[in-house]
């Protein structure tokens, strides 16, 4: 099997804190506010990623689960390259697409159109039948005149509308999407779960991060619940939201805390 992705004993780890009394004036005023035996301590560090151990091989639809603060979006960021990690390595074959927030990229003063066109270059610089693309994805939006007005006067589901059908347009070998459906409306969301779908389906790998287990369910044919830094469960879809909902049932802290 084509491996798409390969981490290695990763791990990755963010200051707390950073040591504050730079100069005396810092220390003369930082006692006032707080006890004087915290301004000599040491920069303090959460790790975020512990020793993680990963595969992800061409074909791959992962699920990837956890409580919100768990690290997904940082393990998503970090295989996209925006992070790196402090030990451990990650191998990416391919091309890497993601998707964490739709407005980067955008200039609000001018129209969605004319953004659109923008962001299609920048993402997409080898792209065919640029100009037919662009203006099916436009068409897509169902945004008619709003088209052509500046993108400040977007709502936040107009403005949803405009970059995930613009973002949806080509696969690639490693689709990572991060909560994408967030800020769309009830029946563009189902629009658009369809089209995104289209796109995994073409793509080489898929990462995945959604709280929407029907979502999940339907695109994803692996399932990684992440915990403590690390991947607990690397299964079946169904196996790890199972674990998942087990792990976090309100009912079952009522009894542990009794």
């Amino acid at each position: 099997m084509e491996i798409i992705a390969e981490i290695n004993k990763m791990s990755l780890v963010f200051p707390l804190k950073f040591r504050q009394a730079a100069t005396l004036r810092d220390v003369f005023v930082q006692a006032v506010m707080k006890p004087i035996d915290t301004l000599f301590k040491a920069p303090q560090y959460l790790e975020i990623i512990r020793d993680l151990d990963l595969k992800i091989v061409r074909g791959d639809r992962v699920a990837l689960i956890g409580v919100n603060g768990v690290g997904k979006t940082t393990l998503c960021r970090t295989i996209a390259g925006i992070y790196r990690p402090n030990r451990g390595s990650i191998k990416i074959n391919g091309n890497v697409r993601a998707i964490f927030d739709t407005s980067v990229g955008i200039f609000p003063e001018l129209t969605g159109r004319e953004n659109a066109h923008i962001l299609t270059n920048f993402l997409f610089p080898n792209l065919e039948r640029r100009e037919e693309r662009v203006q099916e994805a436009l068409e897509f939006t169902e945004l008619g005149s709003f088209l052509d007005t500046p993108y400040k006067f977007y709502s936040n589901g107009m403005q949803t509308r405009l970059c995930l059908s613009v973002l949806t347009m080509e696969p690639t070998d490693l689709l990572i999407l991060d909560e994408v459906f967030e800020g769309a409306d009830q029946f563009f969301r189902e629009k658009i779960s369809n089209r995104v779908v289209d796109i995994i389906e073409r793509s080489g790998a898929v990462i995945f991060v959604s709280h929407n287990e029907s979502q999940l369910l339907r695109t994803c044919n692996r399932g990684i619940v992440i915990a403590g830094g690390k991947a607990v469960f690397d299964g079946s879809v169904e196996e790890a939201l199972a674990i998942y909902r087990d792990d976090h049932d309100p009912r079952k802290k009522v009894v542990a805390q009794a």
